[in-house]
């Protein structure tokens, strides 16, 4: 069997799997796209545009959405080298009727791509559509812990409790304000501190919640704070600097309600400050997870899949791995998210961590029709991997090869996030 036609197949089995995507953005009243600039609106296009000398005139937010599109588009080709570039060709082939042998997407396609996806996207059929097309099951969403989680299947768009604001900005009278009106706690010490969260994490859990998670910023250490000081924090000084300690308190309430809790490390926020939206942040490779070993080991019973921002990272995640029974690698995020990190990341996690703790991939999508040029480009790289570490060498039959790429598609995100 010639190399190519082995991942060829291996890639066609792989695509025939359901997903269910553990990380997404995606809103679920409105979780498909209405517009090409939904779609073009983007981070990853603005911040590449921009990069490649698109002014910012165009992407403000006022701004129309139809010359935003072609003013993107205009810049393509100065892109069209990149893993992105090919996101937007797998969508238009996929939804908008781009020819197969159409690989270049060029100015004068703007208007028509723009006027086929306002017809396409008006579909009223058009959300299930796209899940067919995607073979998605459920998506796990990004909520803010007062989310009412009302008005959608939460069997479908799965509620994931997203904990930065309680954590960094509980200093905020807002984010108090906020807080007291979803738990009826009125937060002036440590005890109503811990009751109103535990009324959080209950209204997540009661709406079909599965998990927990939290950005974090490089110099981020969790430490347990003990009652009486947090009590002293706040009678004297306010609500500033209590971060670790109320990030504490969320992972024992991921302990008591058997949450995951996801932790995103490492993103260091505004570094271009004149950036796009969305395209400020960059990552800092002083970052360490020596910074988590009293977490990891104070709670054995939660478990924490872990995503990092650098390639250069994935080693000591994925050595993090190996000998913490709690603690998975993650998906590929952010700036790994291109098909040279992700093959090597992906090598040195499936070659040295217990198959049954690798979660492969998450679309970190905004809308729904991104879940498949991404799944995509993750299926064609795992496949290559398994050809070439497993199969060729004798280490697997081809249907075990399917089989262990299965489980970091769906069957190790069903077991642990028990969906």
């Amino acid at each position: 069997m010639a190399a190519d036609q082995l991942v060829q197949n291996l890639e066609s089995a792989l695509s025939k799997i359901p997903l269910i995507d553990p990380h997404s953005h995606i809103d679920p009243l409105s979780p498909v796209s209405k517009s090409l600039d939904d779609i073009l609106g983007y981070h990853y296009y603005t911040e590449l545009a921009h990069s490649a000398g698109m002014p910012q005139t165009l992407l403000s937010r006022d701004a129309d959405p139809r010359d935003r599109v072609r003013e993107i588009v205009k810049f393509m080709d100065r892109y069209d080298n990149t893993a992105q570039y090919g996101w937007f060709v797998d969508i238009a082939r996929t939804f908008l009727g781009l020819g197969e042998k159409e690989t270049k997407i060029s100015a004068a396609d703007a208007d028509k791509l723009y006027d086929t996806a306002l017809k396409t996207f008006a579909q009223p059929d058009w959300e299930a559509q796209v899940f067919a097309k995607t073979r998605l099951e459920k998506i796990f969403l990004t909520n803010e812990f007062d989310d009412p989680l009302t008005g959608f299947d939460t069997t479908r768009y799965v509620p994931c409790l997203r904990t930065d604001s309680l954590v960094f900005q509980l200093h905020l009278p807002e984010t108090r304000r906020r807080l007291e009106a979803i738990s009826g706690v009125h937060v002036h010490d440590a005890a109503t501190l811990r009751m109103a969260l535990a009324r959080v994490f209950l209204h997540f859990t009661r709406n079909g919640a599965k998990a927990c998670a939290i950005s974090l910023p490089p110099n981020f250490h969790p430490a347990k704070f003990d009652d009486e000081h947090v009590y002293e924090q706040m009678q004297f000084h306010g609500f500033n600097d209590l971060a670790s300690g109320v990030f504490w308190m969320i992972a024992e309430n991921c302990r008591d309600f058997k949450l995951p809790f996801d932790l995103m490390i490492g993103v260091n926020r505004r570094v271009y400050e004149k950036g796009v939206f969305q395209g400020q942040d960059l990552f800092d490779q002083r970052t360490s997870l020596l910074q988590y070993k009293d977490l990891f080991n104070a709670f054995p019973s939660v478990t924490f899949p872990v995503s990092v921002l650098t390639s250069a990272q994935n080693q000591e995640l994925m050595a993090y791995s190996w000998i913490f029974p709690n603690v998975l690698p993650n998906g590929h995020w952010w700036y790994s998210n291109t098909p040279p990190f992700i093959k090597k990341d992906l090598i040195e996690r499936i070659t040295a961590v217990p198959k049954t703790k690798l979660i492969g991939y998450y679309s970190d999508a905004y809308k729904l029709e991104f879940v498949k040029p991404k799944y995509g480009m993750y299926r064609r790289i795992l496949a290559d991997v398994l050809a070439d570490e497993f199969v060729r060498p004798g280490v697997m039959s081809e249907t075990d090869a399917v089989a262990l790429g299965t489980r970091l598609l769906r069957d190790n995100v069903k077991q642990v996030f028990n969906v």
